[in-house]
């Protein structure tokens, strides 16, 4: 935070952080942005400016910050196991791979430099292409082989993608080679079988530390008069990589760019584009954040120096939430042409379908067989997951005798794992209201904001645990009742309405 206060270029990037982007439900529904700005080359030698996109076909999700902070301890392995377990049951995750594509002439009329890492360029500018999709669907099987192993750099590209003169871009295609050696341990990373390229080429390379290939001939220089002159660099026409000549009238200068001066536009941009819900999660996140930092004059500084010029109701919450005020007023600082930015709230990337949620269906001693069936074969025929938990990993009996299996221990497949609760009728009421791991289950759902479906007889449970009937709280005589309700509700993720409510919760 003492670095974020006295370099304002920080102001955009923070606001990132501190959104609920940084706390995302899951892998499989990040959204993913090329900080970057590259070039397309055309068969004319004609080259385009492009700003890359990855959106999940499941929609972009969050967790809400208490949550985010139980995961980490309750099950570190939380988004890894997530990713795995939707790979293996063939609810296979994908990307749809995205472009904004423009011209150097269109980019020199905005009010911000597309070579600055930290700018974007909202899609009412320039809309995303499609281009392509990503669809993962086969786990690693030796992680560490096919996954610790991969040599990534944004040098790694294909004929008809260039690169542009954005600085941090530059220094990245220098400095992920040069780290690979260190990581990697040897300059043959590429000879790594992840790394291998399926059509083999050649190189200059040779010998060195895990060095798998065997090559024959004495020369790997070029020209050279010994082996017929390869290996030899291929020509353009060939596939090889070539640099778009681009002409260049300017000075050569160790300084930022006056064009990156801006630092506060998009920030600004980014927080008012967003819902109240989200605003609200960025005002609480700083709070949090800076009261962790012990010095005030740091906490002052970021206030004076960084939120105030963002948003003045933003700083002035963070200050009441420190106990400090505001010292100065905004700069006088650049307006952004564009006022808001729809794509830039999650909120814009609805869930298409509930495949892969997972639902916790509560149940103890005497509950109704028929309603765990119901569920399990309504959540299957959606391509979600119901799994069943009970006071402990063995089979409870239900209210007519029969064995119920379950998936897990209620303490030990906590509520922030799922995404929704079933709590089962039964001949158990009394039980389920002596059990204190059963009563937090759904205390802590309703806080977290997600749908509780309550069978029959533990409806009662509404007003014994003080929660309140919405939108996202469901009750009735059978689960079939209201299930497409529900898996709406699920669909929706979150029922930002209750944040207000759940205040009081003890959870």
């Amino acid at each position: 935070w003492d670095f974020v206060s006295l370099n304002t270029e920080t102001a955009h990037m923070t606001t990132w952080v501190m959104s609920d982007r940084a706390i995302p439900r899951n892998l499989r529904s990040i959204q993913g942005f090329g900080v970057h700005t590259f070039r397309f080359i055309n068969s004319e030698n004609k080259a385009h400016l492009v700003k890359f996109h990855w959106t999940p076909k499941q929609g972009v999700a969050q967790v809400v910050w208490d949550e985010a902070l139980k995961l980490n301890g309750k099950d570190p392995d939380f988004h890894r196991r997530d990713l795995w377990d939707a790979i293996e049951k063939g609810n296979y995750p994908e990307w749809e791979l995205g472009a904004q594509i423009f011209t150097e002439e269109e980019a020199e009329k905005w009010d911000f430099d597309v070579l600055d890492p930290t700018k974007l360029v909202p899609e009412e500018l320039v809309p995303v292409t499609p281009l392509g999709k990503f669809i993962l669907n086969r786990n690693t099987d030796d992680f560490f082989a096919e996954t610790e192993q991969v040599a990534f750099s944004p040098a790694n590209v294909v004929s008809g993608i260039d690169f542009s003169n954005d600085p941090l871009l530059q220094g990245r295609l220098f400095s992920y080679t040069d780290t690979h050696l260190h990581r990697l341990g040897t300059a043959n990373f590429n000879q790594i079988p992840i790394n291998k390229p399926v059509c083999p080429f050649h190189t200059n390379r040779r010998g060195g530390f895990a060095n798998h290939e065997v090559y024959k001939g004495k020369a790997n220089y070029e020209p050279n008069s010994v082996d017929e002159n390869w290996p030899r660099e291929a020509v353009q026409d060939k596939g090889a990589f070539s640099s778009y000549p681009e002409p260049i009238e300017a000075s050569k200068l160790r300084v930022r760019p006056e064009s990156f001066a801006d630092h506060f536009s998009q920030a600004t941009l980014h927080y008012t584009s967003l819902k109240k819900h989200e605003q609200q999660h960025i005002k609480d996140a700083y709070a949090f954040e800076l009261s962790k930092v012990k010095d005030e004059a740091i906490r002052q500084r970021v206030i004076d120096r960084i939120l105030v010029n963002i948003d003045e109701d933003l700083a002035t919450y963070v200050a009441n939430e420190l106990g400090l005020k505001p010292s100065t007023k905004p700069e006088n600082k650049k307006q952004s042409q564009v006022k808001t930015s729809e794509k830039l709230s999650i909120d814009a990337f609805p869930a298409p379908d509930i495949k892969q949620r997972k639902i916790a269906v509560l149940v103890h001693d005497g509950s109704n067989t028929n309603s765990v069936d119901a569920v399990k074969a309504w959540a299957e025929s959606e391509n979600a997951v119901a799994e069943i938990l009970a006071p402990s990993s063995a089979p409870v009996k239900s209210k007519d005798g029969k064995e119920i299996a379950v998936d897990g221990r209620q303490n030990g497949e906590p509520s922030v794992t799922y995404d929704a609760v079933v709590v089962i009728d039964g001949d158990n009421l009394d039980t389920f209201k002596a059990d204190g791991v059963a009563k937090h289950y759904v205390l802590e759902t309703y806080k977290h904001l997600k749908p509780i479906y309550l069978i029959d007889d533990k409806k009662a449970l509404i007003d014994y645990l003080g929660i309140q009937s919405d939108d996202a709280v469901f009750s009735s005589k059978s689960f079939m009742d209201q299930q497409d309700d529900f898996k709406l509700a699920i669909q929706n993720h979150r029922l930002w309405s209750r944040e207000d409510v759940v205040a009081g919760i003890p959870a």
